[in-house]
């Protein structure tokens, strides 16, 4: 009797600990962050300040830098006109990256007949289309969104397609044990079991899709917040330069963050296996 009420309590203490666990640990991980992020932003200011001002700025120089630039509203125009390149080319790149993936990934021939395609444009370097997007659609908006397409669509495409040459033939066996057909296989046993490796694209497409977006910026249509890098780098400002390259680190954090977030709902049981 004493054997199992020990036993009992035991377990209750188990369960109690494994409830208790996780968000305390959370809790820890974020109180690590925030002292990381303090630190850092006061070992900024100060070795900021010991610096020539055209060589680095330091926090409350750009934050006073960043309050004049919200209030003229160039900071917020800038960003709304990457804004739109970025969404547009990301949102396209990943739907066209997918789709070409699941292909490549599920048949052979589309494999042998793209892959060296593949291959060479992705190990292309980005300074060398962007004399030939400038020469196919001019400076304005077009040659943008071609550049951020361009740079976003390869990890998507190929973390695709090999997400579907990982999923397990056996898995592939029992729906076609089963009657399913193509489109059922995809939908059924393909696309959940890549969806892993499709989300991991997603995230390295982002970060490629904002370089792509500001080096465009810098080259071709001098709008958005390259063009504000450019500017004031000419100007030898360097807090004002400062707030826009800060701008882009904040929305590759957010974006990131949000793709995550997205994976978390689509595919709840990976969040589960992590944890």
């Amino acid at each position: 009797m004493n054997v199992s009420t020990n036993e009992a309590d035991l377990a209750q203490a188990d369960s109690t600990i494994e409830e208790i666990g996780p968000p305390q640990q959370k809790n820890r991980m974020w109180l690590i962050r925030l002292v990381s992020i303090v630190v850092t932003i006061a070992a900024w200011e100060w070795f900021g300040r010991q610096v020539e001002p055209l060589f680095m700025s330091y926090p409350s120089a750009i934050a006073v830098a960043a309050v004049e630039m919200v209030r003229s509203g160039e900071i917020i125009d800038a960003l709304r006109e990457s804004l739109l390149t970025l969404v547009l080319g990301f949102v396209t790149a990943s739907l066209l990256g997918i789709g070409i993936g699941l292909l490549i990934g599920r048949y052979r021939a589309v494999e042998a007949a793209t892959d060296w395609l593949v291959n060479a444009l992705y190990a292309t370097p980005l300074v060398a289309i962007i004399p030939l997007a400038v020469m196919w659609f001019g400076l304005g908006f077009a040659a943008k969104l071609f550049i951020v397409i361009v740079l976003a669509i390869f990890p998507v495409l190929i973390n695709t397609s090999s997400g579907v040459r990982n999923v397990s033939p056996q898995l592939i066996d029992v729906g076609i044990a089963f009657a399913a057909t193509e489109g059922q296989l995809f939908t059924k046993f393909i696309l959940p079991a890549a969806l892993p490796y499709m989300m991991a694209g997603l995230r390295l497409g982002i970060g490629r899709a904002i370089i792509g977006m500001v080096v465009a910026e810098f080259f071709t249509a001098l709008t958005g917040l390259g063009a504000l890098i450019v500017k004031y780098g000419n100007q030898f400002d360097t807090a004002s330069m400062f707030v826009p390259i800060l701008v882009l680190m904040l929305l590759g954090i957010l974006l990131t963050a949000g793709i995550r977030r997205m994976e978390a709902r689509i595919a709840p049981w990976k969040e589960a296996e992590r944890e």
